[in-house]
């Protein structure tokens, strides 16, 4: 049976916004060893199917294509956001440790 994960991927450094962040994604495991190519030094894989990265909009989605392709699937939580509220104003004050 093929080995899948399904998360919902963290926003990353390089995003100020939530775009495309509430999509879940599914990705497969590696099936074999990979191996060192001895004239490039490149790793390589019999597997293509690592390479397949899969993007749903819900939950129930994916878990209804990893139960129609007989999958086992591990689920990773969904990462939550925290929102640290602070007033501009705290840039600014006396007791500020620099």
């Amino acid at each position: 049976m093929v080995q899948a994960r399904i998360y919902r991927p963290a926003k990353s450094a390089m995003q100020s916004g939530k775009a495309r962040n509430n999509q879940w994604v599914l990705e497969f495991s590696p099936q074999g060893p990979g191996f060192i190519d001895p004239i490039m030094g490149w790793r390589g894989s019999e597997d293509t199917l690592h390479q397949v990265r899969l993007t749903f909009q819900t939950l129930e989605e994916t878990l209804a294509y990893a139960k129609k392709m007989n999958l086992a699937v591990q689920i990773d939580p969904a990462h939550s956001r925290r929102v640290r509220p602070k007033s501009y104003a705290d840039n600014f004050r006396y007791d500020k440790v620099r």
